[in-house]
């Protein structure tokens, strides 16, 4: 069953409209700022108490990354389940941060999902977060993360995040990830992309110089490989005025996720502001009660 706005309606998702509307009333949102505070003045993320930045060496990536951690305040943090936030073409873990760390206390501290924490790192500019030349976001992830999960206690007893998230391009990435993980015989308890850059054409992938020829593109490209991600707990939104809007419309109806939002919206951050907070809902619904 779908509303007048074209959503999926489902009964065990009702949580997702009450996230929305508490953050509305907080006035929480992304703007394009990082670390906006619930009054809308702009906090550095060294100065937020539930955001912590650090940088390390990533062997995969041959290069020093941004590794960004974000917490619900008020709860303790050794062995919080974890749950990646990829970041979108031309961004960077600092800026996927947005309105997350105050839109996941304000759910946590409402009792709407239990306690978790997000991590962003960073993939690469125009990087589809695979392998490329000297640099391997994927792996990164898949072999990296892991060991500095353990190495800060976090992550459950494996150390590895229990679901997968991203914007635009890191929509691409998640769901990649989300393959990748089932591939190896650990396969996550659920995913959710806003705005994925799910690209429908060769030409207009080739556009974007990210992928050296199209069967590489087509190796990867998560419209190709839906069967992959088994029965994969999924959450999808898109504006109707998204540039995505057509592959995504696609991946909808071949993968039939669990709640996906098709509403009026273009491929920016108003458009975020709206479906970020019903991602963090979605994702705190699918955690493993034995991971809590």
């Amino acid at each position: 069953m779908r509303d007048s706005q074209g959503r999926h309606l489902l009964p065990r998702r009702s949580v997702l409209a009450a996230g929305i509307t508490g953050a509305a009333a907080l006035g929480l949102g992304l703007g394009g700022r990082l670390g906006s505070a619930p009054s809308g003045t702009p906090v550095p993320l060294a100065n937020q108490s539930n955001v912590s930045v650090e940088r390390l060496y990533s062997h995969a990536r041959n290069c020093f990354i941004n590794f960004v951690l974000m917490f619900p305040k008020g709860v303790p943090r050794q062995g919080l389940p974890v749950c990646l936030m990829l970041h979108g073409r031309f961004g960077d873990a600092r800026k996927s941060v947005g309105g997350l760390p105050d839109w996941l206390t304000e759910s946590v501290s409402s009792g709407r999902i239990p306690p978790f924490a997000f991590l962003a790192v960073d993939g690469g500019g125009n990087n589809y977060w695979h392998r490329r030349p000297n640099d391997d976001p994927l792996w990164m992830l898949l072999g990296e993360v892991p060991r500095w999960l353990a190495e800060r206690n976090l992550g459950g007893p494996e150390h590895r995040p229990f679901a997968a998230s991203g914007i635009s391009m890191g929509g691409f990435g998640a769901l990649l990830y989300a393959r990748r993980r089932r591939e190896m015989g650990h396969p996550l308890s659920a995913a959710a992309v806003v705005s994925p850059a799910l690209i429908t054409s060769w030409p207009e992938m080739r556009k974007r110089k990210a992928f050296a020829t199209e069967a590489e593109w087509a190796e990867i490209d998560p419209l190709r490989h839906i069967g992959s991600l088994g029965n994969l707990p999924l959450g999808v939104w898109c504006g109707t005025e998204d540039r995505f809007i057509e592959g995504t419309r696609r991946f909808i109806r071949m993968a039939e996720p669990d709640y996906a939002s098709t509403t009026s919206g273009g491929h920016n951050s108003r458009y975020y502001r709206k479906a970020l907070p019903e991602l963090v809902n979605f994702i705190g619904g699918e955690l493993p009660a034995a991971t809590r």
